[in-house]
């Protein structure tokens, strides 16, 4: 069974850092996108940050220049930096990822989201 694990989240001052983790697991031929989005109440699930084969990584402006993200290919993980937290960045975290299923016979395109973890920006 293919999945995406995440770890991290949680309660954090304003101006304050977290790290979240995600781990897709199973039998994957390829993972062609790997980030992070997030839904607050009452919002639409938005982009955080994404990663794409050949490195490209793409924020969303309102965390350009405070969150960072990494991806190690080797095991499948994508981990987002965030710093300088504000109330506003409070939401469910999700990471989502693209990948290739290998099958008996044709390969699978699938989408995949993780659980949700929040963070809670808040004194």
């Amino acid at each position: 069974q293919v999945q995406l694990v995440e770890s991290g989240g949680g309660l954090v001052q304003p101006g304050g850092s977290l790290t979240l983790s995600c781990a897709a697991s199973g039998s994957i031929f390829a993972i062609n996108a790997m980030g992070w989005y997030r839904q607050s109440l009452g919002k639409e699930r938005e982009l955080v940050a994404t990663t794409t084969t050949g490195s490209v990584i793409k924020f969303a402006d309102t965390v350009k220049g405070r969150f960072t993200i990494s991806r190690y290919e080797a095991k499948n993980t994508v981990t987002p930096q965030m710093n300088g937290l504000k109330p506003e960045d409070t939401a469910v975290y999700y990471c989502n990822a693209a990948m290739v299923l290998p099958g008996s016979v044709v390969y699978r395109n699938v989408e995949l989201w993780g659980q949700g973890t929040l963070v809670t920006v808040s004194s």
